[in-house]
């Protein structure tokens, strides 16, 4: 019974993935295939993953799960600069603000002795902050490139005025920020009100103690957000100057951008 209702759990979630696929291809938005590959992939690396991560929680060693870490800052990193097109050196620029971000928070939080040094706590808070992580870099990259083209004639009247670079793209760093941060600041705002995060409501369903679980809770939000902020703010900072020359000029416009 219990591979039965797992089954019609999986079919059940299939169809509402037919549903975001029917939606998409009736409003023309071009996202058939990306959500059919999504849910291909998600399938795949979960079921492989958990294998990986059951092999690393049975050698008990920090070794390998750095290892896994930094094999997943690499793939953040990869897969955030195929979302950022156009800006030059997006890969090594990504890869190095979540590898920042992660090393800072987790490092922050064995420094604290928040958690143990055990795979079992380092390998799921260290997906979370590299997932927000990535998501922050492709967001804070994506909008700088898409804002320094719709707003090209401002920077370059900015430039002929005698403004460096970082004081004409400063309008649209600063908007690429608050982009980024927003989504994880307003879930920080009503969760518990509006939402319960996944970390929470795995623990309760498990069977954990909710105030144990509400503690946790509160120690990946504010990880999640430091590490955000981290990440965001690195990327914007070093790839808004792929768009200018050593002399502060704005560079012509490229095709991917």
């Amino acid at each position: 019974m219990e591979g039965l209702g797992t089954v019609a759990s999986a079919l059940l979630a299939l169809g509402l993935v037919a549903v975001a696929v029917a939606l998409s291809f009736y409003e023309k938005l071009d996202l058939e295939k990306d959500i059919g590959v999504a849910v291909v992939r998600s399938f795949v690396q979960l079921a492989a993953i958990g294998y990986v991560i059951n092999f690393v929680f049975g050698l008990d060693s920090l070794g390998y799960v750095a290892l896994l870490l930094a094999v997943m800052v690499g793939f953040a990193g990869w897969t955030s600069s195929r979302r950022a097109r156009g800006v030059h050196r997006a890969l090594p620029l990504a890869a190095a603000a979540i590898g920042v971000a992660a090393v800072c928070t987790l490092g922050l939080l064995l420094v604290l002795q928040v958690v143990p040094p055990t795979g079992r706590y380092l390998i799921p808070l260290g997906g979370m902050v590299v997932g927000n992580s990535m998501n922050a870099a492709s967001l804070t990259m994506g909008r700088i490139r898409d804002d320094v083209e719709a707003q090209r004639a401002n920077i370059e009247a900015a430039l002929a005025l005698g403004a460096t670079s970082r004081q004409a793209v400063a309008p649209v760093l600063k908007s690429s920020l608050r982009s980024a941060m927003i989504p994880l600041v307003d879930s920080t705002k009503t969760v518990g009100i509006v939402f319960l995060p996944g970390a929470m409501a795995g623990m309760i369903i498990g069977g954990a103690d909710p105030l144990e679980a509400v503690r946790l809770q509160i120690v990946v939000l504010y990880m999640l957000l430091g590490s955000v902020a981290i990440s965001a703010i690195l990327v914007g900072l070093f790839s808004y100057r792929s768009f200018f020359t050593p002399r502060h000029q704005l560079r012509p416009a490229t095709p991917d951008a």
